[in-house]
């Protein structure tokens, strides 16, 4: 007959040792330790350099404020045209009284064609009535070229 063998000795890899082996001590373990913190971000992109004077587009406002007169009244129009310093208002009114003696393009520094206006009456009046026309709708320019902007 055959002979089982016997059991083997603890500690030498029969099934209870197997069974014990495999739970985990606690009563000498730590808890495990925290994750690490997550890496930083990576700075932002820098901007495209632009230089912070660059103007606007042709046609576009300026994104700064308006130089003004010492009156307080703007220097340039919403285009950023350079407009006269002479008033409209003055020159409206020069115009509407006294605008067949062309009193109102002395104001403005023509001189020749008031002189001419004094000639002609103000080109019989249809001369002055253009004038004052341009002048109300801010289209009238003085000596240098500039609008008549400012009331």
């Amino acid at each position: 007959m055959s002979q089982t063998p016997a059991d083997p000795a603890p500690g030498q890899g029969g099934p209870s040792d197997a069974a014990s082996s495999a739970e985990p001590d606690v009563t000498s373990s730590a808890p495990p330790p925290p994750p690490p913190p997550p890496p930083p971000p990576p700075p932002p992109a820098a901007a495209p350099s632009q230089p912070a004077t660059a103007p606007p587009p042709p046609g576009y406002p300026s994104a700064t404020p308006y130089p003004t007169f010492a009156n307080g009244k703007p220097a340039v129009d919403e285009m950023g045209q350079p407009v006269s310093t002479k008033s409209r208002l003055a020159a409206a009114l020069l115009a509407w009284f006294l605008g067949v003696f062309g009193v109102h393009r002395f104001y403005v520094g023509k001189i020749g064609t008031g002189v001419l206006m004094i000639f002609t009456l103000g080109g019989l009046g249809i001369w002055v009535l253009v004038d004052f026309i341009m002048i109300l709708m801010g289209s009238f320019r003085d000596k240098e070229g500039l609008r008549l902007y400012n009331w």
